[in-house]
């Protein structure tokens, strides 16, 4: 993986207790797997010991790839302008045809989750919002047609 990943600082965060998580208490738990594992007996015929092993083979998997995230993550300035929408903008927006309300804040994919309305800059609705100024229109095409947002209000 290369180049910079933008992220919240609240993301961020988020990551580095992740690693520690996998860094400390599930490493300590799959070496204690493992251990136990191996003292069943005969370890080329052993599910459970090839099963602990490939556990802690995945979790190295995962601390390898999360320190490489945060080698490369670039923490965004919350004093960036919110004249236009940009990564890390909360947008207040009204649907022209249902006339409702949504909010949502522009993550790169890492952080998105639709559940907490931070949805991924590179993600179809992300991408045609980006650049747009408050009040402007921003027609979105996604598979289901398009979409048309007006923007109420940028904040950081």
């Amino acid at each position: 993986m290369t180049g910079e990943i933008y992220l919240t600082q609240e993301g961020y965060e988020k990551l580095v207790t992740e690693l520690e998580q996998l860094k400390t208490v599930k490493r300590r738990a799959l070496s204690k797997a493992v251990g136990e594992a191996r003292s069943q007996g005969d370890i080329s015929e052993n599910a459970e010991y090839d099963a602990a092993r490939d556990a802690q083979a995945l979790n190295e998997k995962l601390i390898m790839d999360l320190e490489n995230k945060l080698a490369q993550a670039r923490i965004l300035d919350k004093n960036i302008s919110s004249d236009e929408v940009l990564i890390g903008a909360t947008v207040k927006l009204k649907d022209m045809d249902t006339e409702e309300e949504l909010e949502y804040t522009l993550v790169a994919e890492l952080e998105a989750d639709y559940n907490q309305n931070k949805i991924s800059v590179s993600s179809p609705v992300g991408q045609g919002l980006m650049g747009h100024k408050k009040n402007e229109i921003a027609e979105i095409k996604i598979p289901a047609g398009i979409l048309k947002y007006k923007i109420i209000k940028i904040s950081r």
